[in-house]
């Protein structure tokens, strides 16, 4: 069959012609409407012609009747009976029609859809509603909170041509929850009792010429549905308050899937935080804090704990807070405090408390909640979250805090006996270190220097001191302290036989002695050395080996007073007595090594004298049968000089035969001076004069030379000393012979004499120093061997003289010597001896 064309102008004229409702649509717009069903729509032609026919229907049926348009358009659709469904009016309500398709074909723009709309009548208001909110109510199912439930509610409401809010119960009245629309009426009257009654209760505004109903939502005796509308009668009584019973359950149903969906979130927390405190290496408290923050939105959460098992709850960690409220906050406020917190196990802050919490803080925190800290049923702290004001926590962050508590609990338990096991080890490792240290040396001072750095760190004292006992002294005497005290410490002297000295009183009982406060003690608090070393609490324990006393430990606080537990004496005593049986072997050792020494010295002595005595025989024979061909040669070269006239040549022979003869002569009585056995005359001689009698002596020996300067400095203090003044002498003049040799171009010669501590005791030095070409750094320690000489007139014998002379006086001798700078040969000598006489 053939499509009749039609111009615009014939297709209008003929859908005019028709009294019920058509229009044209072309591309899913209206292409052309008439009378009738622009009446119908109550628009006029321009705000319909040209816009999508979609527009004039329900929303909800645009999406059906748009597929089939399509379907239509691409000619798979053939159904040609009517299709029925809702169209809008523009003043309310709506009207059920009935529609006929057919295809058209237009003369200038192709094919398009002529739609007959056939009226079957208005539908009761009513029943709009109710199909409006049967609608809602099915998407109400998909809500799955309760933000969503109320926005789904309060759409389908508007769609269904009503204004509505959901208002709170605040005491006497209502506040509006969502916080948009217009005020609540004023007749809050109508809503309690809607609320008391449990049907909807509906009143009249006749201001906005509209009426309302309170309608309560069946599951809460807090909250009521308002709505609001023109012509809303007690007609729509059933619908609506079937509606809001649909909207009651929906919330119920949101808040049970919140409170699942929060126990789901609150389990998989605390199992997070469970894997975060269960890590190899514990986390810090303000880690486990930080994290315990974030997952209740706080502000601040902190930690309140003991320092002792009976002391009060101190802050000792947080996270949130600056200095200054850490100084705040450093106890537990109002009635989140320990005694509250124990009898209840949780609490929520009340509106008293908020309010000292922000004028503690000054507006920074408003809201807290705390739990208590337990272990074996006892308390051992207090865990506490806070916010910014108007943001309280409810039972649900409490009843998630409680979990979280006993996390925080298993957390500190943990790394306390970490710590426990750290410390342990430390103290098997210091005590190792002590084994291994007390065995490798036997020097008595290194092993107390050791002990009493271990001592302090073994046990957590501030100090350590150690004095050992001098028996035939009767006192005890500072021996070793921790490294801030040491040097003044080891001049300490304490009597054995004072009547109030702590360590007086354990070296005569013998046990230890614990001052827990020494401030309450009066006659120790004001000693000396308590207020150098600022001292709070002190424990002495004696240091016995064998039932002999070697001395007394003292160990010290300075921070606070302390108690001394019994375990806590126990191990220092087990560490004396180690150290004590460590200081006995080491003086064993001392006194074994001595014995060696004085045995091996002994020995030297006697292997000394037994060749210098064999020397000596030998030298004898070796002078004698020398000085016998001397003194013939001496008188032969003087006879000589007498009878001829020595010149020339001869007189030279003459010169070098008698020169070296004496050279010969000195050579043989040098040997006789060092192999021949002497014993020093000791003699209290004035240093002074002995300096410049051997100046005198060397220059009268080296012809006086003008080259050379001497000067002779001797500390004007310095007493007289025990000594041979021959021997001294001859030892001085060798050396500064020595030094004149050393210098042929001249220069200066400086004699020093001072007294100085050496090896423990004062001793006389005397320095010679000259300015010569020096020694080789290869042959400094062969100087004092007998015969070993640089020089080409040298004996050998001049520096192993004085090196006798000055050890027949308990002296040392030692030389200092820098190649082309100078010799500095220094002499020490004993202040005190036995003297031969007094002079």
């Amino acid at each position: 069959m053939t499509t009749k064309r039609f111009s615009e102008t014939a297709l209008r004229a003929l859908i005019e012609s028709f009294g019920n409702p058509m229009y044209v649509a072309k591309g899913g717009r209206v292409w052309a409407a008439n009378e009738a069903y622009l009446e119908m729509l109550g628009l006029g032609r321009a705000q319909v012609e040209g816009r999508l026919f979609l527009d004039f229907v329900r929303p909800e049926d645009r999406a059906r009747l748009e597929a089939r348009y399509r379907k239509r358009e691409e000619g798979v659709l053939k159904e040609t009976g009517p299709q029925r469904y809702l169209l809008p009016r523009a003043g309310g309500g709506s009207l059920e029609v009935a529609t006929y398709v057919q295809e058209v074909e237009l003369e200038e723009s192709g094919r398009a859809m002529l739609i007959n709309l056939l009226v079957l009548g208005e539908r009761p208001a009513e029943l709009v509603v109710a199909e409006r909110l049967v609608e809602t109510s099915a998407e109400l199912v998909a809500a799955r909170s309760e933000a969503a439930v109320r926005r789904v509610a309060l759409a389908g409401l508007t769609g269904a041509g009503f204004s509505a809010h959901f208002l709170v119960r605040d005491g006497e009245r209502f506040v509006i929850r969502d916080g948009d629309g217009a005020l609540p009426p004023e007749d809050m009257a109508l809503g309690l009792r809607a609320l008391a009654e449990g049907r909807p209760t509906f009143g009249h505004l006749p201001e906005l010429d509209s009426s309302h109903v309170y309608l309560p939502l069946g599951t809460t005796l807090s909250e009521v549905l308002w709505v609001s509308g023109e012509g809303l009668s007690a007609s729509y009584g059933s619908v609506l308050a079937l509606f809001a019973k649909v909207v009651g359950a929906a919330l119920t149903d949101a808040r049970l899937l919140a409170e699942v969906e929060r126990g789901r979130l609150e389990l998989g927390a605390v199992a997070e935080l469970a894997r975060f405190v269960a890590q190899p290496e514990p986390p810090s408290p303000e880690d486990f804090l930080s994290r315990l923050s974030t997952l209740l939105s706080a502000d601040a959460a902190l930690l309140y704990a003991p320092e002792s098992p009976e002391g009060e709850l101190v802050l000792t960690a947080q996270v949130g807070l600056d200095g200054q409220l850490s100084a705040v906050l450093a106890a537990p406020l109002g009635r989140m405090s320990p005694a509250l917190v124990t009898a209840r196990g949780a609490v929520l802050s009340s509106e008293a408390e908020e309010r000292a919490l922000m004028e503690a803080t000054a507006g920074r925190l408003g809201c807290g909640a705390a739990v208590r800290l337990a272990h074996g049923g006892h308390p051992r702290g207090l865990l506490q979250v806070l916010r910014a004001p108007g943001r309280s926590f409810d039972g649900g962050d409490l009843r998630l805090l409680v979990p979280l508590s006993e996390l925080m609990m298993t957390l500190l338990d943990q790394r306390r006996l970490r710590s426990e096991s750290a410390r342990q080890l430390a103290d098997t490792r210091l005590l190792l270190d002590l084994a291994r240290t007390t065995t490798a040396t036997l020097e008595v001072a290194s092993i107390l220097d050791v002990a009493s750095d271990f001592l302090v760190k073994l046990l957590d004292v501030s100090n350590c001191f150690i004095l050992l006992h001098d028996e035939q002294a009767g006192v005890l005497r500072g021996a070793a302290a921790s490294a801030t005290h040491r040097d003044f410490f080891r001049g300490v002297v304490i009597p054995v036989d004072e009547p109030v000295g702590i360590a007086a009183r354990v070296a005569r009982e013998r046990r230890p002695i614990a001052v827990p406060d020494l401030s309450k003690v009066a006659e120790l608090a004001h000693r000396e050395l308590v207020r150098r070393f600022e001292e709070k609490a002190v424990l002495a324990l004696p240091l016995t080996s064998r039932e002999e006393l070697i001395g007394v430990v003292l160990l010290d606080d300075t921070r606070h007073p302390r108690t001394f537990p019994p375990a806590f004496i126990e191990l220092a005593e087990a560490t004396c007595g180690q150290i004590a049986l460590a200081i006995a072997n080491a003086r064993l050792y001392e006194s074994l090594w001595a014995s060696y020494a004085e045995l091996a010295a002994a020995r030297a002595e006697m292997v000394k004298r037994e060749r210098l005595a064999a020397l000596g025989e030998l030298s004898a024979i070796v002078a004698h049968e020398v000085r016998n061909p001397l003194g013939v040669i001496f008188n032969a070269v003087a006879s000589l000089r007498r009878m001829l006239k020595a010149e020339g040549d001869a007189g030279m022979l003459l010169d070098i035969l008698a020169e070296e003869s004496d050279r010969l002569n000195r050579m043989v009585g040098d040997l006789l001076d060092y192999t021949r056995p002497r014993e020093p005359m000791l003699h209290l001689e004035e240093v002074p004069r002995v300096l410049q009698e051997s100046v005198d002596s060397a220059r009268a020996q080296q012809g006086g030379s003008g080259r050379i300067t001497f000067s002779v400095d001797a500390d004007p203090e310095l007493p007289r000393v025990p000594m041979d003044r021959r021997l001294i002498r001859q030892a001085l003049v060798n050396v500064l012979i020595n030094a004149m040799q050393s210098m042929p171009q001249g220069g200066p010669i400086q004699v020093r004499a001072r007294r100085e501590p050496h090896a423990g005791k004062d001793v006389l030095r005397v320095d010679v120093t000259d300015l010569g070409c020096g020694i080789p750094t290869e042959l400094v320690h062969r100087v004092f061997e007998p015969f070993f000489t640089t020089k080409a007139q040298g004996t050998g014998l001049g520096l192993a003289v004085v090196k006798r002379i000055i050890e027949e006086h308990h002296g040392e001798l030692s030389v200092e010597s820098a190649p082309g700078r100078g010799t500095t040969f220094s002499l020490r000598l004993p202040l005190t001896q036995l003297t031969t006489s007094l002079p």
